[in-house]
């Protein structure tokens, strides 16, 4: 039962993170206004706690359930699918800071805080991280379905 409950908050703490990084992406855009801002700002928060569990699970579910930590360090589709994990994570830094550079500045009562060059770039971070992200299941697929495993000879 626990096994199942582990796998249940896994994909789920997925689902929120890929909900959270796409409002992300839908709301930062040129015509923001300042609740957009603290939107964007409670919203990646929720994307930050939503990728601690999915690591927290996914830690679970390699060392303490599942499969064994030998059916998964002998796969390389596992390595795939950590390292798009962190790729994501990384690419999630600078949206991150500037989110909290436009709260800060709301906050501060500063006039014009948007500026059309920061928000394009931001959406692009936010792009490359849906695409990314977007192959993490497909790794996870690919692993459950036992690609990557050798076959021992007989």
């Amino acid at each position: 039962m626990i096994e199942a409950l582990v796998a249940y908050l896994h994909y789920t703490s997925v689902i929120v993170m890929g909900a959270a990084l796409f409002t992300e992406y839908s709301r930062c855009h040129e015509d923001m206004q300042p609740p957009d801002i603290r939107v964007l700002a409670r919203v990646d928060v929720v994307y930050f706690i939503a990728a601690i569990a999915v690591s927290a699970t996914g830690l679970a579910r390699v060392f303490l359930l599942g499969k064994g930590v030998a059916y998964y360090f002998h796969n390389p589709v596992l390595y795939i699918k950590l390292a798009l994990f962190l790729a994501v994570g990384l690419l999630s830094i600078p949206p991150t800071l500037q989110f909290i550079r436009w709260n800060r500045a709301l906050k501060s009562g500063q006039g014009r805080i948007l500026n059309g060059d920061q928000i394009s770039a931001t959406r692009h971070y936010l792009i490359a991280e849906l695409i990314v992200f977007l192959f993490i299941p497909l790794a996870a697929v690919m692993m459950a379905r036992g690609f990557g495993i050798q076959a021992t000879p007989p």
